[in-house]
């Protein structure tokens, strides 16, 4: 398992990954919320961002990202693991290697997830991030990096 910045090459590969976990959890493509997926450069990298993927030799099995979104905050995004990759610490590798690039840029992340992935839940609990709220099915988190 290599954990590596994303490449323009992975775009399809990652965009397919996914939306094939979304649509495995019970969700359609958003065009308002999945529109980062068409243009995965200039959305994170263009900002100072991050896009990291997993790959199990040449098959992408997963993703963190980070977006600068002003005056030292980030917010941490798009965690996903290919099911039948769970369970063996990637969603925590990262989730880490998301937080050590926003460490040397940011004072504080957020990230948000529906309130019934469980799992997630408790990954961003373990790895300090705070509940700051909920609403309308969305949880929303933060964690002080500095």
């Amino acid at each position: 398992m290599l954990i590596k910045a994303f490449s323009v090459a992975d775009a399809l590969q990652v965009r397919l990954m996914v939306l094939e976990i979304l649509a495995g959890e019970g969700f359609q493509y958003d065009p308002l919320k999945d529109s980062d997926l068409e243009d995965i450069p200039d959305f994170y990298l263009k900002g100072g961002g991050a896009f990291f993927v997993a790959v199990d030799g040449d098959e992408i099995v997963g993703s963190s990202a980070v977006r600068m979104v002003g005056s030292g905050r980030c917010e941490v995004k798009r965690i996903y693991v290919k099911s039948n990759h769970r369970g063996k610490g990637i969603g925590t590798a990262l989730l880490l290697k998301a937080l050590d690039f926003a460490e040397q840029k940011c004072s504080l992340a957020t990230l948000k997830t529906d309130l019934y992935l469980d799992d997630a839940i408790r990954l961003y609990l373990k790895n300090g991030f705070l509940i700051i709220k909920e609403d309308d099915g969305t949880i929303y988190f933060e964690k002080q990096l500095h």
